[in-house]
């Protein structure tokens, strides 16, 4: 059974950095598409970063390219979300997800699974 759980979020000032934490157990293909999905309230789901582990393939959403990176620690089955310069738009609730095939993209809609979120506030 896959798990997904994720841990760093916090509160910080703008211009701040969060590195983001999700460990994952059970066995997820390293071909398969892994990423940060993120929601704010009353907003739409938007995916953040993805990334193929086993070629280190990445995609970013356009609103967090170049402050946004999606490092890995494969010895430890570990994703990592680095986030600096953060701003007050990037506050929400950031969700670690898993796919079961190789479609990888920032945008994609959907995964299969999912953790259970943390949450990261940026203030002004």
């Amino acid at each position: 059974q896959v798990q997904l759980v994720e841990s760093g979020g916090g509160s910080v000032q703008a211009g701040g950095s969060l590195r983001l934490s999700c460990t994952v157990s059970g066995y997820i293909s390293s071909r398969y598409c892994m990423g940060w999905v993120r929601q704010a309230p009353g907003k739409e789901r938007e995916g953040v970063a993805v990334i193929i582990p086993s070629t280190g393939r990445t995609n970013y959403a356009d609103s967090v390219k170049g402050r946004f990176t999606i490092p890995r620690d494969s010895a430890k089955n570990t994703l990592f979300l680095q986030m600096n310069n953060l701003k007050p738009e990037d506050t929400a609730m950031y969700y670690c997800a898993a796919a079961a095939d190789g479609s990888c993209y920032a945008g994609r809609p959907d995964f299969n699974w999912w953790g259970q979120g943390t949450q990261v506030t940026v203030s002004s």
